[in-house]
């Protein structure tokens, strides 16, 4: 008898152990790298030709909040995701989703959350956009929660509500059909946690795609801006700490490292975790040569770069020379004839971002966006060679 007791008691432990956590362990279960690509459709890149048998996901960019619901702003979209969605027919595992904001198409998001009327208009649309397409989930870029973005309209309140319309879209895909997905892309710096519940919306999404690109605006001089280590205070020369001081800035860290530790720290599961990558660059003009423009003065113009666009500037000039900053695992180039600066993700760089979601236990790797690679998908070989290794 007192053997049959000692076994009722473990066997009742170890159940209710079994279930404390049921959504995060059904949710994450697979120890595999997801590798989810952004993907905004080309006229030079046919569906066909999408190396879609090395992704887990795919996510079509953007949807808008338009009258509080979610909607494409032109028909061309509606088209290009059928097309997709159909070509996707042929990888039963693959995760077609769809991307709804976006840096120049988050506008509307605010007062759609602002009240449980506007958020249920939103949430029924999404509904019926998900059953239209046959989708997977839905990704939430509201760039961002609380604060202004490209100048769209935003309130304290936004906090509390991203929270709200997050539960709400849960519960109702989770009764649309059980296992759909719900991501967020987060800012890859510090500032922008201060606008959400972080604890809260976790528990209803099943990952956090962490921007950890443009991160370069945290000092005032030429910089990485996807880099997946930063360098200490400490470690930065004088010139660098001389411009912070001048332009009253307090310093930050900012990495992939950086934000993946601090929402960790905050809680947040790290196989829930999706760490970004860029298939494109920054650049910034009238850059002195001194340590080949990294952590420089310029004049202020910056752009942006595909990263096929910048393979080919460095075949057609042999001044566009590739450098590697070994302390923050990012490459950048510099040519000295044009004073530009270019901060970039390449083949190295994400062969070790890979490596480090591996390293951490973390839920994958996200990149914006596929359209930009090269015509023999370097940079999703690469993160794809990397992610299947043993």
């Amino acid at each position: 008898m007192k053997h049959i007791s000692i076994y009722l008691l473990l066997l009742l432990v170890f159940s209710t152990c079994k279930n404390e956590e049921p959504n995060k362990e059904s949710k994450n279960e697979s120890k595999k790298v997801n590798i989810m690509a952004y993907y905004v459709p080309s006229n030079a890149l046919e569906v066909s030709n999408l190396p879609l048998d090395k992704l887990t996901h795919i996510i079509y960019s953007f949807t808008e909040v338009i009258d509080h619901q979610i909607a494409f702003t032109s028909d061309r979209h509606s088209k290009s995701l059928e097309a997709l969605t159909k070509e996707c027919e042929k990888y039963p595992d693959l995760k077609v989703m769809v991307a709804c904001g976006g840096w120049g198409g988050s506008g509307g998001f605010s007062d759609m959350a602002a009240t449980p009327e506007n958020r249920k208009i939103f949430v029924d649309s999404v509904v019926e956009f998900l059953k239209k397409y046959d989708l997977d989930g839905l990704d939430l870029d509201w760039e961002y929660p609380g604060l202004r973005g490209i100048g769209n309209t935003y309130r304290p309140e936004d906090k509390e509500n991203f929270s709200s319309l997050v539960k709400e879209l849960r519960l109702a895909m989770n009764q649309l059909k059980p296992g759909l997905l719900i991501t967020f892309a987060a800012a890859g710096w510090e500032r922008y946690f201060e606008h959400i519940e972080l604890d809260k919306v976790m528990k209803e999404v099943d990952f956090i795609n962490l921007m950890t690109y443009d991160l370069a605006g945290g000092i005032p001089l030429t910089n990485h801006h996807t880099n997946l280590y930063a360098k200490s205070y400490d470690q930065l020369d004088q010139e660098v700490k001389t411009a912070l001081k001048d332009n009253d800035i307090e310093f930050q860290s900012r990495s992939a490292n950086d934000i993946t530790k601090f929402c960790i720290e905050h809680g947040v599961d790290p196989s829930q975790i999706i760490i970004g990558g860029a298939f494109y660059g920054r650049s910034w003009l009238g850059v002195p040569p001194k340590e080949n423009g990294l952590h420089k003065s310029h004049n202020g113009i910056k752009s942006a770069h595909s990263y096929t666009s910048i393979k080919q500037m460095m075949l057609d000039d042999p001044n566009y020379i590739r450098y590697w900053d070994e302390q923050s695992m990012a490459p950048f180039i510099y040519n000295k004839i044009d004073s530009m600066f270019i901060t970039y993700d390449d083949v190295e760089s994400l062969t070790l971002k890979t490596r480090y979601v591996k390293d951490q236990k973390l839920g994958g790797i996200m990149f914006w966006q596929l359209s930009q690679d090269t015509e023999d998908n370097e940079l999703v070989n690469a993160i794809y060679q990397e992610a299947a290794k043993n």
